[in-house]
């Protein structure tokens, strides 16, 4: 606590901020060693209580100088001893006070509780996620490493070739060491247990790169090759129950027998999320084929050298690539306008997640303000009522730092009080915004409120009992003996500019959370409404990964595949089947570049391939454009036949009719025919274009091969959603040994895709909800202040003629006129501040005018129902009572 009241001294201007330090620390170090005799806890309450008056007396100066002069009188000659005394007095005082209105208390502390809560919620995920260091030497040098050609077919940015990462590694000057990166699922197996697991197949030089060591064991070295394997701490505990003795150990990884040699800590899961084990690869120079983009590459630059000296060297040195590796014309041409992508390990890691982290920060942290303000209000109320008590003990000789420190008690104690209720509530709510938040955000499942999450929660207390009560303690203390005259009754004008103040900021506030939450909302609705090309409703999926030495041949794996989705096909409910290699919104596809006799001058079109069998097209409802799909004889035996996207017909064939026409893959010579189009669909996500696609056949065109080793099969049933227990029931009569995994329903895997809006659309609903809500209590409040101490000039207007529905129109006059200045700074600041949302809308301008003006249509409205219900209850005045009240 000592540390956050220095550290918001930090927020005073420098004219006053070293002279308060100073005597803070003097007089803590002088107060803290005279009453270490009294013991430690005595002497830590009076070091803090003296830190606290020390830091009213420097706020008081900041918000008015002519606070200070009388504080130091006041204090003037009294000891340390009898100041605490008088805090501590204060402060019981004030408790007493507190438990005499527990609605006051109970509406304060619940009110600051909530919004602290969220906000130490939410920090403690940024700091988890984004603050804390990432766990790796030297991590401000490491970078990550891609490829641009501008101008080119190439997308905007694609991983490297392997070629680029030799090129790289051996002649760049700017560059410690660099390592190739890649993440895949495959089989891990061991006895019994078989599993397919998300792995990792890195050069060995991974781990000197991030300068990571194992908690057991060993790393991989040059001479280990491919046949180790490095386990992490995870699977470590899961599969071995931390037994030190897996050293030495041989497990089936990949398809291939290897030794496990390291185990490296918690804290490592490099390069994606849920990476359960790593085994090295081996760059051959003799196996390079240039060209082949997609690699991962992340490097350790040299002290001092920055990201772009690093681009442009090895722009540089990738235009050396053609004479150095060979390869086609069209690489050549690539290379000449390749240019070097180079981002900051940091910004690779967690660029796709901080802005959404940040936002949603940032929007609870206006939940908080808006909160502070409605208590600030309701302080301003509080001391309102209070007049004649506070005009007494000014009448008979009390200072006004006096009568702030009375004041400002009770901001403390409720303050505090909302701490401990926001700290019981992060703890709570935390573990249930993880579990809703989506996959793939680095290090999320660490976040807990811990120390620095309950530091933050006391400090942000501490800043709201500053910002809640000082102000109006401070205008409370005014001296002005007229109160016991008029016995804290009167009008309130020249005395509601503070409230009218805060509210004017809550609205304005609550209606920048509502634009956004509303940009976000449209979005969503925008994505609900693509068409992706195919069904997401009754479709189920799953892959299976069978393991045998009979299917060592494409006919004999084909045939194999044909007979077991005619078994899928007889289970009940199941209307057709199908397989792929890539199910589209959870895998991608493999790019390459295609040549037709027509393109073979500008080098032909990159084209993304996958693989289709059975009934594929018509279990996932894409529509067949032209032709005909795929054959059954033509999955059992290859005959050189592909059916292709509408996306990549143009791309080769624009404006003719694709179907008779041949292509091959560069650097292949096998041709193959299209005899069908089918519709474009949406692989990775409803945001991106639709990809040129070719689906070729299972098996390939020579004896002995085949193309994919564990497909996805995708069933069409209304029973997608329990036909689970079916398909593995069959599965472990079919193929024992395989392991049922990525298991899934296309209706699920269309949610997931929108997960990351939908969670943030949902917060940041939820913060946006909650400032309505505050900031409607906070204009409600005002109002029925302004009405209650009103109510005499009320009367006299009503006696003298003025019917109900004009008072009713002043009221809601006034509520409008403060809800209308809101309203008109809030749409100022929300056409600077929507533009951070940019990244995450779809189909929607960050300054849709729709938008904006429903929104704001929506916070006036509410205005007015806040503002009506003071002025009805305005109207229903008896004036012979009011001004016999008066």
């Amino acid at each position: 606590m000592l540390g956050a009241l220095l550290w918001l001294l930090r927020l005073f201007p420098e004219e006053f901020r070293s002279a308060f330090e100073a005597e803070m620390t003097e007089q803590i170090t002088r107060d803290y060693a005279a009453a270490r005799e009294a013991g430690r806890l005595a002497a830590v309450r009076y070091a803090l209580l003296t830190a606290w008056d020390l830091l009213i007396s420097g706020v008081a100066e900041i918000v008015n100088p002519s606070l200070v002069t009388p504080y130091r009188t006041d204090t003037k000659g009294e000891s340390m001893a009898s100041r605490i005394s008088d805090w501590v007095a204060d402060l019981r005082l004030a408790v007493r006070a507190l438990r005499r209105s527990p609605g006051f208390a109970a509406v304060t502390i619940g009110t600051l509780g909530l919004a602290i809560g969220a906000n130490a919620g939410m920090f403690s995920v940024v700091d988890t996620v984004l603050l804390r260091p990432l766990p790796y030497e030297n991590v401000d040098r490491l970078v990550f490493i891609a490829a641009s050609a501008p101008g080119s077919d190439l997308p905007g940015e694609v991983g490297v070739s392997t070629e680029f990462f030799v090129q790289y590694k051996e002649r760049s000057k700017l560059l410690e060491d660099a390592a190739l990166i890649s993440s895949f699922t495959s089989t891990l197996s061991s006895g019994e247990q078989v599993e397919r697991i998300r792995m990792s197949s890195p050069t060995a030089s991974l781990f000197s790169t991030l300068g990571a060591k194992p908690i057991l064991g060993r790393l991989p070295v040059a001479d280990d090759e491919s046949r180790v394997v490095v386990l992490s701490y995870a699977l470590w505990q899961s599969w071995f129950g931390g037994d030190p003795k897996v050293i030495g150990k041989t497990l089936q990884v990949a398809g291939d027998s290897r030794q496990v040699i390291g185990v490296m800590g918690n804290d490592f899961r490099f390069p994606v999320e849920g990476t359960q084990l790593w085994f090295p690869s081996v760059v051959r120079l003799e196996n390079i084929r240039p060209g082949r983009f997609g690699a991962g590459m992340i490097a350790r630059m040299k002290p001092g050298v920055t990201t772009e000296a690093l681009a442009l060297e090895l722009t540089g040195l990738s235009k050396q690539l053609p004479e150095r590796f060979g390869g086609p014309p069209s690489y050549a041409k690539i290379i000449a306008q390749h240019r070097a992508v180079v981002r900051t390990m940091k910004e690779q890691l967690l660029g796709a997640v901080s802005g959404p982290l940040w936002i949603l920060l940032a929007a609870v942290t206006i939940v908080l303000l808006i909160a502070c303000a409605n208590v600030a209000n309701l302080f301003m109320v509080r001391a309102e009522g209070r007049q004649r008590d506070l005009a007494v003990r000014r009448a008979i000789g009390a200072g006004r730092t006096q009568l702030i420190r009375l004041q400002m008690a009770e901001a403390v104690i409720v303050a505090f009080a909302a701490g401990l209720v926001a700290a019981v509530l992060a703890t709570i709510v935390l573990p249930i915004f993880l579990q809703s938040a989506p996959p793939g955000i680095p290090r999320l499942a660490d976040a807990h409120l811990g120390g620095v999450g309950l530091v933050y929660t006391f400090v942000a207390a501490l800043v709201a009992a500053l910002g809640c009560g000082f102000i109006p303690a401070v205008r409370a203390s005014e001296p002005d003996l007229k109160r016991l005259r008029e016995g804290g009754r009167g009008s309130t004008r020249g005395r509601t500019w503070g409230r009218d103040g805060l509210v004017v900021a809550q609205t304005a506030m609550a209606l920048v959370l509502l634009i956004a939450s509303g940009l976000l909302l449209r979005s969503f609705s925008n994505l609900r409404h693509v068409d992706p090309g195919y069904q997401t409703s009754d479709i189920f999926t799953f892959q299976i990964a069978p393991d045998r030495p009979s299917l060592n041949d494409g006919p004999t794996y084909a045939r194999f595949q044909v007979d077991f989705m005619r078994r899928l096909r007889e289970l009940p409910g199941v209307k057709s089947v199908g397989l792929v290699e890539n199910v589209p919104l959870n895998e991608g596809t493999n790019a390459l570049r295609w040549i037709s006799d027509e393109s073979k001058a500008d080098g032909g079109s990159i084209l993304n391939v996958t693989f289709e069998a059975g009934d594929y097209f018509q279990t996932m409802g894409i529509k067949v454009i032209a032709g005909r799909p795929l054959s059954e004889e033509e999955t059992l035996n290859w005959r050189g036949n592909v059916v292709i996207s509408q996306a990549a017909a143009q791309l080769m064939w624009p404006g003719k009719d694709p179907l008779g026409h041949r292509m091959h893959v560069e650097g292949d010579t096998t041709w193959v025919t299209v005899v069908g189009v089918v519709a474009n669909v949406l692989q990775s996500d409803f945001r991106t274009a639709p990809e040129a696609l070719v689906y070729q056949s299972l098996v390939g065109p020579t004896p002995g091969s085949w193309s994919i080793s564990s497909p996805a099969y995708v069933i069409k049933t209304p029973r997608a959603e329990v036909i689970a227990a079916d398909v593995r029931t069959l599965v472990k009569q079919v193929a024992p040994e395989a392991p049922m995994y990525r298991i899934f329903t296309m209706a699920g895997l269309a949610k997931d895709s929108m997960a990351s809006l939908t969670f943030t659309m949902l917060t940041l609903g939820i913060a946006a909800g909650l400032a309505l809500i505050l900031g409607t209590v906070g204009l409600y409040g005002v109002l029925s202040y302004v009405v209650a101490h009103r109510t005499r000039e009320i009367g006299v207007r009503m006696a003298l003629g003025a019917e109900a529905g004009q008072v009713r129109r002043m009221v809601v006059g006034q509520g409008l006129r403060v809800v209308g200045a809101g309203v008109v700074l809030g749409i100022v600041v929300a056409l600077l501040a929507t533009k951070a949302l940019a990244s995450l809308l779809f189909g929607i301008s960050a300054l849709d005018a729709l938008t904006f003006v429903a929104m704001s249509t929506v916070l006036v409205a509410v205005g007015m129902l806040a503002s009506y219900l003071p002025a009805r209850r305005a109207s229903r005045v008896d004036p012979i009572e009011s001004l016999r009240e008066g």
